[in-house]
C-alpha cells in the first residue's frame, strides 16, 4: 500500500470518528498528533479528491449525489419504532482508496438485526452495482420499508422500479447530513477500523477477500451490545 493510500485511509478514519465534522485543518492537526507529517494543503487536496469535507452551514459533499429530475420520496423513519426483521432495510455507499484509485462499497442492511443481507464492490459509482446488490437482497426476502439517501444511484428509475414492483415503501434521508443514515455510518467505521486499516490490503483482490471475511465475521460472530450481545445472524434468523 502506498503512503498516499495510508494517509487517505487515516483521513477517512479521523473524518468518521469526528462524525463528519472535521475539516482539513483539524484533520491535519490530528494527523500531526499521530506523527504523520503531512501539510494542510495536501490534506485539502486529498479530501477534495475523496469528495469529503467537514460540516458547515452549507450543504456537505456526499458519496451519493442527487440528480435533478429524479423523484425524491419522503422520510418514513421519523419516530418509527423498529421492532422486527424485514420491517426496514437501509443501504449506503462508502469509498475505499486502494491502488491509487477509489473502490465503492455498498451494503444492504436489515435495521432491526444489523444483518448485512447483500453487498457489492465496484470501481464505478454508476447505479448498476447498487441495483445488482438490491436484486440479490430481494431474492432472499422483502422488506416493508427501504431507506436510502437521495443519491442518484438510489433515485434512478431502475433502482426505484425494483422496489415499487414489490410494493415496498420507499424512504429517503434528509439532505446535507452525512450521518442521517447513522447505522450505515457505524458499519463503515467498523469495516474500516477493524478490517481495512487492520489488514491493509495491498490490491483489489486482497481487498475483496478482506471484505468477504469481514461480512462473514460481522454477521455471524460479532456481538452487538444493542442486540443484547447477540450476533446479527442470531437476531435475523440465519
Amino acid at each position: 500500500m502506498s503512503i498516499d493510500s495510508v494517509i487517505a485511509n487515516v483521513i477517512t478514519e479521523i473524518y468518521l470518528m469526528s462524525d463528519c465534522r472535521y475539516g482539513y485543518r483539524k484533520i491535519t492537526a490530528e494527523l500531526m498528533r499521530q506523527n504523520m507529517l503531512v501539510n494542510h494543503k495536501k490534506v485539502l487536496r486529498m479530501m477534495k479528491a475523496m469528495n469529503i469535507q467537514g460540516l458547515y452551514p452549507k450543504k456537505s459533499a456526499r458519496t451519493s449525489i442527487p440528480l435533478k429530475g429524479h423523484k425524491i420520496y419522503p422520510y418514513l423513519l421519523e419516530g418509527l419504532l423498529i421492532v422486527r426483521v424485514h420491517q426496514v432495510w437501509t443501504t449506503d455507499i462508502t469509498y475505499i482508496f486502494i491502488e491509487n484509485r477509489f473502490m465503492y462499497f455498498i451494503a444492504i442492511i436489515d435495521l432491526y438485526s444489523r444483518y448485512i443481507i447483500s453487498y457489492e464492490l465496484s470501481p464505478h459509482l454508476e447505479a448498476g452495482f447498487c441495483i445488482y446488490a438490491l436484486k440479490m437482497a430481494l431474492s432472499t426476502a422483502t422488506p416493508e420499508i427501504f431507506n436510502t439517501d437521495q443519491g442518484s444511484q438510489f433515485t434512478s428509475n431502475d433502482f426505484i422500479k425494483e422496489l415499487s414492483t414489490q410494493d415496498i415503501k420507499i424512504s429517503m434521508d434528509h439532505k446535507g447530513r452525512c450521518f442521517d443514515n447513522i447505522f450505515s455510518e457505524r458499519l463503515w467505521r467498523t469495516l474500516k477500523q477493524e478490517a481495512i486499516y487492520y489488514y491493509r490490503p495491498a490490491n483489489i483482490a486482497e481487498l475483496d477477500l478482506v471484505i468477504k471475511n469481514f461480512v462473514d465475521w460481522y454477521n455471524n460472530k460479532r456481538l452487538h451490545q444493542s442486540l443484547g450481545y447477540k450476533t446479527p445472524a442470531e437476531v435475523y434468523g440465519k
